[in-house]
């Protein structure tokens, strides 16, 4: 991407939010630390905000006009690995964007025509902070009338973005299965009900729901990622526990994943004579990009840096806010096998070049100025 002298300006800056809140890394919630690194930096710029949640930043720049009320969010939390909070998701990056686009704005404000609202959210990876500060009110407060949020994403290379229109990421739910039988002696398995050979069973039925009930053209994506049952080599299994996860796009095929996971367990209980007992957990919406949004975007950003994307199984807590106002969220590459930085999120080795950071923030003022929003 080609960057205005104005934007390279902040390379330094930006690259020591990133390193400043890469050593800080909270859980979601808990970003205490952070939400003051925050808090700190926009009073050395003079910029109001308030908090909300007790972790979260939220603020507005005024434009001359004020006639729209156009909101960006950057996600705050870490990630618990092995007992130490890291970031590997690139939340920090995420931040270090943002005040540096609030910097620019605020040193650009007689340019500026609409309102800039700035959200700092705590626990996108968990529990999820974008609902609870919309139950706030943070988007009727500040009259938001559209949101954008972006994520870094190493699977495209530095300089692009990657974004589609429609459903781009998942809607996604946690399942929680027990599967009860009647323990035994293993030489006699006539006297108990194998709740391992039920669960070999059940595991084997419910990936056919994708493959039998769903219209081959939907998205669906149901995984079973941890089993635990048994004591011994020679006792029958009383229990088995079963942990996974259910993805789609549209909300009538994640309920119908739902339904038949339930219809299937009834079938086993009859047949088995055993008891299934299931939790369904439902997590984010899926991310729904706004058309006009998208058009709006292909045509802010030149073309040759844009990749449509083929929508992903990932999921994202920026989708609650689309619920309520159009909304855009697109991918930052951040791939460069040259100077190694390849590894996926939520990689124990996950990193990116801090120059990526600039690319963000070029992203968002090229679509202020699009827009109108703020004068060339």
């Amino acid at each position: 991407m080609i960057l205005e002298k104005e934007i390279l300006r902040l390379k330094e800056i930006v690259a020591n939010h990133r390193k400043c809140l890469n050593k800080i890394a909270e859980l979601g919630m808990k970003e205490h630390k952070t939400s003051k690194y925050i808090k700190d930096y926009l009073d050395y710029l003079g910029i109001e905000y308030e908090t909300f949640l007790e972790t979260a930043v939220v603020g507005k720049i005024k434009g001359r006009k004020g006639d729209k009320n156009i909101a960006f969010r950057a996600d705050m939390d870490g990630l618990n690995v092995d007992g130490k909070v890291m970031h590997l998701c690139g939340h920090d990056g995420h931040m270090s964007i943002l005040l540096g686009f609030i910097e620019y704005l605020n040193s650009h404000k007689e340019y500026l025509n609409d309102n800039i609202v700035f959200i700092f959210q705590p626990a996108e990876e968990s529990p999820g902070g974008a609902l609870p500060l919309i139950k706030e009110g943070v988007l009727e407060k500040y009259n938001v009338n559209e949101i954008y949020g972006l994520h870094i994403y190493p699977e495209i290379n530095e300089g692009f973005v990657g974004i589609r229109p429609s459903y781009f990421l998942a809607q996604t739910g946690e399942i929680d299965i027990e599967i009860i039988g009647k323990s035994g002696h293993g030489a006699m398995p006539q006297n108990a009900i194998d709740s391992i050979v039920i669960a070999s069973n059940f595991i084997n039925s419910i990936q056919s729901i994708v493959s039998r009930n769903i219209r081959p053209l939907d998205e669906g994506v149901l995984t079973i990622g941890k089993i635990e049952g048994g004591s011994r080599r020679n006792i029958i299994a009383e229990s088995v526990n079963l942990e996974g996860t259910i993805r789609a796009f549209k909300q009538d095929v994640y309920d119908k994943l739902k339904e038949r996971i339930y219809d299937i367990a009834n079938g086993f209980e009859k047949a088995f004579n055993c008891k299934i007992n299931i939790n369904i957990k439902d997590d984010y919406p899926a991310v729904n990009n706004d058309i006009k949004l998208f058009e709006e975007f292909k045509n802010a950003v030149d073309e040759e840096y844009i990749k449509v994307l083929e929508p992903l199984m990932i999921s994202e807590d920026f989708s609650y806010y689309q619920k309520y106002v159009p909304g855009l969220f697109f991918m930052l590459g951040s791939r460069n096998e040259k100077k190694g930085f390849i590894n996926g999120l939520h990689n124990i080795n996950f990193n990116f070049n801090e120059d990526i950071l600039l690319n963000g923030i070029n992203v968002y003022i090229k679509l202020l100025k699009y827009k109108g929003a703020l004068k060339e």
